[in-house]
Order: C-alpha cells, then structure tokens, then sequence
C-alpha cells in the first residue's frame, strides 16, 4: 500500500470548477488574439525595418536589464533572506512595491528622480551634461525598476529554503565568505536564481507602462516592441494584432527555453 494517496474525487471536482474558470480566464484572451490576427498580412508586417528594430531593441534592453537586476539582486535577495527585524521587513516591502503599482506611476517616480528637474538629473546635467531620460538607457532602468521584484522575489525564497547546514560545515572547513558562496550557496539555490532569472527577463521584456512615460517612444532609441503595439493598434490594428502574436510568442519562447529546470 505504498502508492501515493491522491485527492478525494468529490474534492478534484469543487476545486476544478473554479480552476477551469482561471484557466479560460488566461487562455480564452490569447486564443483570440490568435484567431483573430489577420495572418495574411503577417509577412508584410513582420518584414517592416520599424518592426525588426523594436524587437532588436526590446530584447537587448530586457536583456540588459535582466543583467542589471542579477547584479543588484541577488546580494539584495541574500540579505533579506539572512536579516531579521523590522529593517529588514520594511526594505522588503520597499522591492515588492512595484509589483502592485501601476507601471506609469513607476516611470513618473524615475522622472522625478533622474528627469532635468529631478532629485539626481538636474545635479547630473548641470555638473556633466548628462540625461537620461528619453535615451536607450531609459528603457533598460524603466523595465529594471518593474523586473527587479521578480527576481528577488524568487531568490529570496530559495535562499530561506535552502538547508543552511551545508554554508556552516563549508566555513568551518575553513572556505572563505566568497568560496562558499560561489561553491556552495549558488548551487544550491540554482533553480531559484533561473527561474527569477527567466520572469524578470519575461518581465522586462514585457513593459510597457513605465517605459513610455520615462523613455518615450523614439523610433530605434526607445521604441520597443510593447510600445510599437500600442503605436499600431491607433493607426493599423491588424499590424497590431500580428505584433502582438509576435511578442506573445517571443514571450513563450523566453519562459520555455529552460522550462524543465525552471519547473523542477
């Protein structure tokens, strides 16, 4: 009798009414999406130069920032899980912040700080010349500032489930602060730092709102993919639709490069 013991008929049945309902609430949008793109004109839209440069930009500035976020991230993810005490929890609630709030309001924040008027930009542009609004590197900290959560979300967590036993036997046999976490941390929270990896890349790649209002929407400079969608829908909505299916593919593709060690 050693088989696993499932759950009870009548209880699958109660739970799978509701969870059919999620489930088309997800998948019915996009099936639509897809059934309604107008697919004869999907190679004359996707051969336009404006719709290969947003997808060239949109994926160098998700990957840039996906960079971005692993740097700063994951000894921000080590931290919150080590700390203990209300300094701790506050800073934690700080990093989950953008994932409640609306992204325009997330690229209203970045102007006000690093706008020509802003707390740092104006200190910046009058001492070096220098802006950052309105330029590629806009769209790389926009969709940072709304991916950083995702990441640090998920490492954090596995840094908390990890058996912490096996970091304390690597320092008493005498391995350094740096070995220990590159030989013996890392590895054990591998699954977390890809699977935070792969939605903060998702993310990025997806952001639209905070990336408008603090970069603009400059043909080859700032114009990626979420933008040149919403550009289109205004003036072509079928070359809408068939941008859309293309970035909801792109999309997919992201989070089912790795998906066996993402799942596991």
């Amino acid at each position: 009798m050693g088989g696993e013991v499932g759950a009870p008929r009548s209880a699958r049945v109660v739970a799978g009414v509701p969870a059919g309902v999620g489930v088309a609430l997800l998948v019915l949008p996009l099936l639509a999406l897809v059934v309604r793109t107008p697919w004869a004109r999907a190679p004359e839209v996707l051969a336009d130069a404006a719709v290969g440069q947003a997808l060239r930009l949109s994926l160098g500035c998700a990957a840039a920032a996906t960079g971005l976020c692993l740097l700063v991230g994951l000894p921000l993810a080590w931290l919150l899980a080590r700390a203990r005490g209300g300094a701790a929890a506050t800073v934690r609630a700080l990093v989950s912040v953008p994932l409640v709030l609306p992204p325009v309001v997330g690229g209203v924040a970045l102007l006000m700080l690093l706008g020509r008027r802003g707390l740092l930009g104006r200190p910046l542009d009058l001492a070096f010349g220098v802006t950052v609004p309105f330029t590629t590197a806009a769209v790389v900290l926009a969709q940072a500032f709304v991916a950083l959560p995702f990441l640090v979300v998920a490492v954090e967590g596995a840094l908390r489930a990890a058996d912490r036993r096996h970091e304390e036997v690597a320092a008493t046999l005498g391995a350094s602060p740096g070995v220990v976490a590159r030989r013996v941390t890392l590895p054990l929270v591998a699954p977390g730092v890809l699977s935070g990896t792969v939605l903060c890349l998702a993310r990025a790649l997806g952001e639209f709102g905070a990336t408008i209002t603090f970069a603009g929407s400059l043909p080859g400079v700032t114009r990626t993919l979420p933008l040149g969608v919403y550009l289109a829908l205004e003036s072509d909505p079928d070359a809408a639709l068939v941008l859309s299916v293309l970035l909801l593919v792109v999309s997919l593709a992201v989070l089912l490069v790795l998906r066996h060690r993402w799942l596991r």
